[in-house]
């Protein structure tokens, strides 16, 4: 009823682990963390926040091994918008931090969230903690 298949597959099989490269969880982390962090560091640097931006520049050179490359890129948006979305990408690295057992990573991405919190709210105490 069917004929066999007398091509080689195109796809790769279980048993053939050198077919394509494999990268551990904490590397995947790693490179996860990196990117959400790279991430807050172009939308700090928009804000003009140069203090928290060397904070989250010597986190990502850590990660990476090279310090990140950053631009003067303008979105355009308003400040409130940059600080919501920075706020995201915060929470974003803080879990993916915590994940990963980083806690250098996951401090500085919770003062980064509180920072952004007082800046939308105007509370200075938010800040402080």
């Amino acid at each position: 009823m069917y004929e066999p298949i007398r091509t080689k597959s195109v796809h790769t099989t279980a048993g053939d682990p050198g077919a394509y490269p494999h990268r551990s969880r904490e590397e995947e982390l790693d490179i996860q963390l990196a990117g959400h962090l790279s991430a807050l560091l172009a939308v700090t640097d928009e804000l003009g926040d140069g203090e928290g931006g060397e904070l989250i520049a010597r986190q990502v050179a850590r990660l990476r091994g090279a310090p990140p490359a950053r631009h003067a890129g303008l979105s355009g948006a308003t400040p409130e918008a940059l600080h919501r979305k920075a706020h995201a990408l915060a929470g974003r690295a803080l879990v993916v931090a915590a994940s990963r057992a980083d806690t250098a990573a996951a401090i500085l991405a919770a003062e980064r969230m509180d920072a952004h919190t007082a800046a939308l709210t105007g509370d200075p105490l938010v800040a402080a903690h």
